[in-house]
């Protein structure tokens, strides 16, 4: 579970409703109409954006932004280094037994196809190719809910249009004007909130969590390939430590470190 995300939704949701309670009825921001205007047009415009197929798997996707947690890329490091220092004493044919207790599989992947006996070159095409596949799925993900946070005050605007016209066609009444008025205002708020406080800070948290995961499985490669061409574990070690940033490095060894 990502504690970020719900302390962000909280202190954000949190502080724009205390300051709305603050100000008087929290159900003066209530307003159906605006509401069905602004879901109902954004997810209306999101289904011509994309194919039916996609907008739906995005909705699978959006539980990561608050459900998954990366696992620190500092921490395959001593599996790898592990693994590489019993291939240079028993063989690489000797990880066939422990093939079920990797936990990533990702690496046990790579690690099956170098016991395979698989070239090199042949390793890194076909993991290079799954890492590329990933970056796609999780681009798309981001991307529309990106697309949303670019309709959702767009289709508030159209809505304080509706409200507007409704307003000016009954202006020989004026008991009848608050109703389109508070529709002209609130579907521009609504737009914004869902734009700035949900779609947009999901279509980040996503991309974040890709380039996390990504880091990950391209260290991954590298050790992988490291272990297949025989290198030495500490040389190895060193190599996967450069994908690792000082600070997290220190917070991993308990230490001080410059940035």
């Amino acid at each position: 579970m990502d504690i970020t995300t719900f302390i962000g939704l909280l202190v954000a949701g949190g502080l724009v409703a205390g300051s709305i309670l603050m100000g008087g009825s929290g159900t003066w921001f209530i307003n159906y109409p605006s509401l069905m205007i602004v879901i109902g047009g954004t997810m209306g415009a999101t289904f011509i954006a994309y194919p039916l197929s996609e907008v739906m798997s995005v909705f699978g996707v959006a539980k990561n932004v608050f459900l998954y947690k990366a696992q620190p890329a500092s921490k395959l490091i001593p599996i790898i280094v592990d693994f590489a220092k019993k291939a240079r004493q028993e063989g690489i044919l000797s990880f066939e037994s422990q093939l079920q207790e990797i936990e990533d599989p990702f690496l046990a992947k790579g690690i099956q196809m170098a016991i395979d006996g698989m070239e090199a070159g042949a390793i890194e095409d076909v993991m290079s190719t799954e890492v590329a596949a990933l970056q796609e799925r999780h681009k798309l993900g981001s991307e529309i809910f990106s697309t949303m946070g670019t309709f959702a005050p767009a289709i508030g605007m159209l809505g304080t249009i509706i409200g507007l016209v409704q307003m000016l066609m009954q202006m020989e009444d004026p008991s009848a004007i608050g109703e389109p008025m508070a529709v002209a205002l609130l579907t521009t708020f609504y737009g914004t909130i869902l734009a700035n406080l949900l779609f947009l800070p999901m279509a980040g948290k996503l991309k974040t969590l890709s380039k996390q995961e990504v880091l990950s499985k391209q260290m991954v490669i590298e050790g992988v390939l490291a272990i297949q061409s025989g290198e030495n574990h500490r040389i190895i070690e060193q190599k996967l430590k450069a994908f690792i940033s000082p600070k997290e490095m220190a917070r991993e060894l308990g230490e001080e470190v410059e940035a």
